[in-house]
């Protein structure tokens, strides 16, 4: 081991409220993508230490549940203002080991500042309902209870974003939450746990377990574990829901997806190129929602081409901490090395690459991981580069004659998480939305994120599970139901006995 990487600093547990390094962890590189360094290593929990974090809030989970509710919303205010007054550190943290630009690291906070600004209005959220004389003397009501300690298992591409937008619903809801982050880029996880703590959450409410599938197994068959949500590649939800499901755990498990942006020949071409850019190549792609196929109708194909190409040439590639970059590194040597791959499989197999971003150095940063911007003429469905989840800065062309080819092509694919369709035709646009088997639709809108008061999810191989991440399906999803049939006889002496249920007479 060089000396280098002995020195980087341990990224641990957070447990009662305290990083913890236990002595004799396992430990993983943790690396800058830009420059390909060690950073730092992250601790890869065993049992015993999964064990030590879900008995810690298993034991906050209890007492935590009895706070008024209004306390509850005041901790999330609280948190709000942590999120606010940190906003900068944070987008640091995400850039240094993620490798995205400043900007997109904002971003990722302001998009999950919106779920916590959702989960401050927990005291409306909750509300019951009631159904006085439901019967002579008989009233009904419900309320929702929370399950106890949830685990949220998060994606490196997101290392905030996604934490927030499971954390504060759980933990509004009253539960205890544990989150497991990506081993990749764990720094993030740290940062959240000291705001929420100085939010005045209670010691234990928020812990983060680092780890590897070790940890994830751990939390999945755990008996004091009572939901998992999950984002993450297909394989690993698919994964994750059958194990959790088997143990008796709620879950929902997003999974990878492949999406589809349909130019029809009436829309603003310009308009279209700009949004594709941006919506193929930020992040480096690194991104569930990223638009990775363009599907154009002919007439246009060669028009809209030949913007894509002097866009996506203009796209400044630097290292994320660069003012003047617009695009960062992948995530790892690996990530680059296979985006590579499927492009060489395309172009071998009859694509046309327009622009190839293969092989692409950063003068200074030659040892980042860093691929160029690549759009993919031609590209036909049986090939790599439509079939899989590329998950980097490569944008696939593929031409259809018309919208019902379009369609067809994204109702084929076996993922349903997000699609677009740029045109100036309210009628082909509500052909569109209401044909295609996706859960989230954008319309001249390319990356169709819904806000924070709504709930995000997929459709097929997306998702696995029934219930979508953050806005009211979370409040559901945190709580079960409880139903209170209730009668105060006046002369409990004179009570008649029933034998039956009771009745509306």
């Amino acid at each position: 081991m060089s000396a280098l990487v002995e020195t980087a600093p341990l990224i641990g547990h957070v447990v009662g409220g305290q990083v913890t390094t236990p002595d004799g962890s396992r430990t993983q590189d943790v690396r800058n993508p830009a420059t390909g360094e060690v950073t730092g290593r992250v601790l890869l929990a065993d049992q015993a230490e999964v064990d030590a974090v879900v008995a810690g809030a298993l034991e906050a989970a209890a007492s935590w549940a009895q706070e008024p509710i209004g306390k509850r919303a005041g901790v999330l205010f609280a948190f709000r203002e942590q999120l606010v007054a940190h906003t900068d550190e944070l987008a640091a943290t995400i850039t240094a080991e993620h490798g995205k630009v400043i900007a997109d690291s904002l971003g990722e906070v302001g998009r999950g500042l919106e779920v916590v600004e959702y989960a401050c209005g927990i005291p409306q959220l909750l509300k019951g309902e009631y159904t006085d004389q439901a019967a002579t003397g008989v009233d009904v009501f419900s309320f929702r209870e929370p399950l106890g300690v949830v685990a949220g298992i998060t994606p490196f591409n997101f290392p905030a974003m996604v934490p927030l937008w499971m954390a504060p619903m759980a933990i509004a809801t009253g539960n205890a939450f544990v989150l497991k982050p990506s081993e990749r880029d764990p720094s993030s996880s740290l940062l959240l746990a000291r705001l929420w703590k100085d939010a005045g959450l209670p010691d234990g409410v928020f812990s983060v377990l680092q780890g590897d599938r070790v940890a994830v197994d751990g939390l999945l068959t755990h008996p004091d574990v009572s939901a998992v949500s999950f984002v993450g590649s297909t394989p690993i939800a698919q994964h994750v829901y059958a194990t959790a499901t088997a143990h008796r755990k709620r879950v929902q498990a997003l999974g990878g997806a492949k999406n589809h942006a349909v130019v029809l020949a009436d829309a603003d071409l310009d308009l279209a190129a700009t949004h594709l850019t941006g919506a193929a190549f930020g992040a480096a792609g690194e991104r569930c929602m990223a638009i990775s196929v363009a599907l154009v109708v002919d007439e246009v194909a060669d028009a809209l081409l030949e913007r894509l190409k002097a866009a996506a040439q203009k796209v400044r590639v630097a290292p994320g901490n660069d003012p003047d970059s617009d695009m960062g590194p992948v995530i790892t040597k690996a990530a680059q090395l296979r985006i590579e791959e499927i492009v060489t499989d395309a172009v071998s197999s009859g694509a046309r690459a327009l622009v190839d971003g293969r092989g692409h150095t950063v003068d200074g940063f030659e040892g980042g991981f860093f691929v160029g911007p690549t759009v993919l003429d031609r590209v036909t469905a049986d090939m790599r580069a439509y079939a899989e989840e590329i998950f980097g800065p490569v944008l696939v062309v593929m031409r259809v004659a018309d919208l019902s080819e379009a369609i067809a092509l994204v109702n084929a694919n076996p993922y349903g998480n997000g699609t677009a369709l740029f045109t100036s035709s309210g009628d082909a646009a509500r052909t569109f939305q209401r044909a295609v088997h996706v859960g989230m639709i954008g319309i001249n809108v390319p990356i169709p994120v819904p806000v924070g008061w709504h709930s995000f999810g997929g459709w097929k191989d997306s998702l696995f599970g029934e219930s979508h991440i953050y806005g009211p399906e979370a409040v559901r999803f945190y709580t079960r139901n409880k139903v209170v049939t209730s009668r105060w006889p006046s002369s409990p002496a004179t009570a008649r006995f029933h034998f039956g249920r009771t009745t509306s007479h």
